[in-house]
């Protein structure tokens, strides 16, 4: 049985009376644990598909097939358990929530899954101390770094479990150096809870640590593709 599969879909927008085609005939599969870069310049339709990925958008045609199951046409209530339970998402500005600390912003997810407050909070500080920030975990994020906020999130993004993590230009909002070592943090993470990690990026460096590379040329995956 396939582990994601993107069955030909495209996505369309109106804006001003005009129909906007931002992704047409995407197909791919996913493998387990499998990372998967997407690369392409500003405007690609790179986000559009990774939020079409996570569920966060519904596609203007074609389908998502999850082990098998169609997950399309999933209404409200089940495509946000189905979120919940399967997907981690890391976005190139971490969202992190200023009026909490790094581990309460971590526990967020579990608390909402309806989590006990003890084994959420325990569950959290691991995963801190995973990413290297077991002595900030108290710090609100005007506290910390951006290279540490982003840590922040990454911790936050594995927090449930996920089978997928979806990353959104996650090292762009970085200088070089600490965006490199956030992007090997992920990878190292990915190994270690047998995650697929899917990336899109327009950072070469980035790419080339890929174990497959789908290149995005207005709203089409290009023919000439490449693998890292």
């Amino acid at each position: 049985m396939k582990f994601v599969e993107i069955d030909n879909i495209s996505k369309k927008f109106i804006m001003k009376g005009a129909e906007i085609t931002v992704l047409q005939d995407i197909s791919l599969n996913i493998k387990e644990s499998e990372i998967i870069g997407i690369w392409g310049p500003s405007g690609a339709g790179k986000t559009t598909l990774l939020q079409i990925i996570g569920t966060l958008e519904k596609p203007s045609s074609g389908k998502i097939f999850f082990e098998g199951t169609d997950i399309t046409d999933f209404d409200e209530d089940a495509m946000s358990k189905f979120r919940s339970d399967f997907i981690g998402f890391i976005f190139q500005f971490h969202n992190l929530l200023p009026e909490f600390t790094a581990v309460e912003n971590v526990m967020v997810p579990l608390m909402i899954k309806g989590i006990n407050t003890k084994e959420s909070k325990e569950k959290s500080e691991y995963l801190l101390e995973k990413v290297g920030l077991s002595g900030r975990i108290n710090h609100k994020p005007t506290e910390l770094s951006g290279g540490e906020q982003q840590r922040v999130a990454v911790a936050r993004a594995l927090i449930t479990s996920p089978k997928i993590v979806l990353a959104d230009e996650p090292t762009g909002n970085l200088d070089s150096v600490t965006g490199e070592k956030v992007y090997d943090l992920m990878l190292e993470l990915n190994r270690e809870f047998n995650t697929s990690l899917i990336v899109a990026t327009h950072s070469r460096k980035l790419i080339d640590k890929m174990d497959t590379v789908l290149e995005i040329v207005d709203g089409k995956i290009a023919e000439n593709n490449f693998n890292s």
